[in-house]
């Protein structure tokens, strides 16, 4: 785009990234179906020749009378048009009560366009409170797997007495198997929680990078970072493709938000990681905002313009639980120091620095406020406790992580003191690692009150196998005293939100680098409603 890098050197950078954000958006909604429009002609769905529902089926953001219905057809899942052609295609679903479909209670026709990559988000409402269903699609004589959906129970419910979800992120296709998405399908859970990393933008060779496939060989243009629209949506294709993170989705309701690796490694707001052009990174960024909300089950308050997506938002479970989901990649200022560990200092510590963007940020101080909840919990990306490296005085911190945006934390956690949250729940990813945090008042005094937990799960499989304990186990439990658990191995964590008190349990898998890792409970940990603190259960 030579006439905006032309622009760049006549105006000030923020005009320049508005101008720059404009033509994204130009760019990312020309061509597509206005509300209710229809594109210029139909594919009769009995003419595919092919089973269409190769990327599975999946269900998500459950509220209190309606779910959200997802999938994608594509028969051909490898090729870049999915193996369809430029039509629209009628898709018909169904919902019933029971997994057999004997009891058939809404049902009706969506439609698949080619400028959504033949994506399909169903909203289906005037359904039970806190209820669990079953869907399907149907595309010509082409069924789809079964999913199972539910059901948000009411904010005005009388008593919801516990919550069941689990905590995953970093899913890197080329580090191993989706062992830890296998056994997640078999859990007993109301819904999984995605902190982040559903997918990496870097290339995955012919074997699967270290899946080492010995049976086939993936096609050439998997193998290289996702830059273009049509890039991510392949991207999307095979890791959508696995059959663990298939049934994964078709067990449980997903909520999903992103973190990073869905567009570029470390980027912050407008500002790539490497030196882009912001305008070449912002039409980046809107391929890959795009694609994320065409293979993911998100309602359309969500869908994007051009380089700009609301996926920051709030769902309640009742009078039990209300979920702050947060967004700390698209309005985040930039690194301090680069963005790896670096000393503290007065770039990091400057208090004009967001992790949220100021409009988010009142957004959940204001939704605590109004908050009647038991718990309040906020699924984010990134480690939200303060993690120093060492337990000396030449410390380091990650400059990524909240850690990087010190005012801005103080901000957040103040604000929740002051909204008078007893019980609030951080949940983050991003590190590859599973932590379990006190969220003290004040960090660096560990005689500090406590007033909350953080729960960062481990990764899917980023990392390939890890150990129990890293190599940098004694020196980070020896410099955060606040830190309750570490552990280095792949898998997710379950936690199970009551009336008295909260129940969490980080499980491992023996091996992704191989297929058919076996699953443990690497701890347990507890901590009471009002009394804040982890304690081993």
């Amino acid at each position: 785009m030579p006439e905006l890098r032309a622009a760049a050197r006549l105006m000030g950078r923020r005009h320049f990234l508005t101008v720059a954000a404009a033509a994204a958006a130009l760019a990312f909604t020309t061509h597509l179906p206005a509300a209710g429009a229809a594109s210029p002609s139909v594919l009769e769905a009995r003419k595919i020749s092919k089973y269409p529902f190769t990327l599975g089926v999946a269900s998500g953001d459950p509220q209190p009378d309606s779910v959200l219905l997802w999938t994608r057809l594509a028969p051909s899942p490898y090729e870049p048009d999915g193996g369809l052609p430029a039509q629209r295609v009628e898709v018909q679903w169904e919902v019933a009560y029971d997994e057999r479909f004997f009891a058939v209670i809404k049902s009706g026709t969506a439609t698949a366009h080619p400028e959504y990559a033949h994506s399909v988000h169903v909203e289906v409402p005037g359904l039970d409170e806190d209820r669990f269903y079953y869907y399907r699609f149907r595309a010509g004589a082409w069924i789809s797997p079964v999913g199972r959906a539910r059901t948000a129970p009411s904010p005005d419910s009388y008593w919801v007495p516990s919550l069941n979800f689990a905590a995953v992120a970093c899913a890197a296709y080329f580090d191993g198997y989706y062992t830890a998405y296998k056994h997640l399908a078999a859990e007993d859970l109301d819904m999984v929680v995605h902190l982040g990393d559903y997918i990496y933008e870097y290339g995955v060779d012919s074997a699967g990078g270290h899946r080492g496939y010995t049976d086939r060989q993936l096609p050439a243009h998997f193998n290289r970072e996702t830059v273009t629209l049509q890039d991510y949506r392949l991207r999307y294709a095979l890791y959508k493709h696995d059959a663990d993170l298939q049934a994964a989705h078709a067990a449980h309701p997903f909520v999903v938000t992103w973190d990073d690796h869905e567009t570029e490694n470390n980027y912050a707001g407008a500002i790539p990681e490497n030196g882009v052009p912001p305008e070449e990174f912002l039409l980046r960024r809107a391929a890959a905002y795009r694609a994320y909300w065409e293979n993911q089950p998100l309602r359309p308050p969500q869908q994007p313009v051009g380089a700009d997506m609301r996926l920051y938002r709030r769902l309640r479970f009742g009078p039990l639980a209300q979920f702050d989901i947060l967004d700390t990649r698209q309005y985040r200022s930039n690194q301090a120091y680069g963005d790896g560990w670096q000393a503290p200092g007065p770039e990091s510590e400057d208090p004009s620095r967001t992790m949220t963007g100021a409009a988010q940020e009142r957004w959940l101080l204001d939704g605590w406020k109004a908050s009647d909840a038991v718990w309040n919990v906020v699924p984010q990306q990134v480690t939200f406790a303060q993690r120093r490296s060492a337990p000396t005085a030449d410390y380091k911190l990650s400059m990524d992580a909240w850690d990087g945006y010190a005012a801005s934390r103080k901000r957040v956690l103040d604000g929740a003191v002051a909204a008078g949250i007893d019980n609030l729940m951080v949940l983050s990813g991003d590190a590859h690692v599973g932590y379990a945090f006190d969220l003290k008042a004040d960090f660096d005094n560990p005689a500090s009150r406590v007033v909350g937990t953080e729960i960062s799960t481990t990764s899917v499989t980023s990392g390939r196998d890890g150990a129990q304990k890293p190599g940098n186990w004694n020196m980070l439990t020896q410099a955060n005293p606040h830190l309750k658990f570490y552990d280095g191995r792949r898998g997710y964590t379950v936690i199970r939100l009551g009336q008295t008190g909260a129940d969490i349990a980080f499980k491992t898998v023996s091996t992704v680098t191989r297929p058919g890792g076996t699953l443990s409970t690497a701890a347990s940990f507890s901590t009471g409603t009002g009394t804040p603190g982890l304690h081993p259960a």
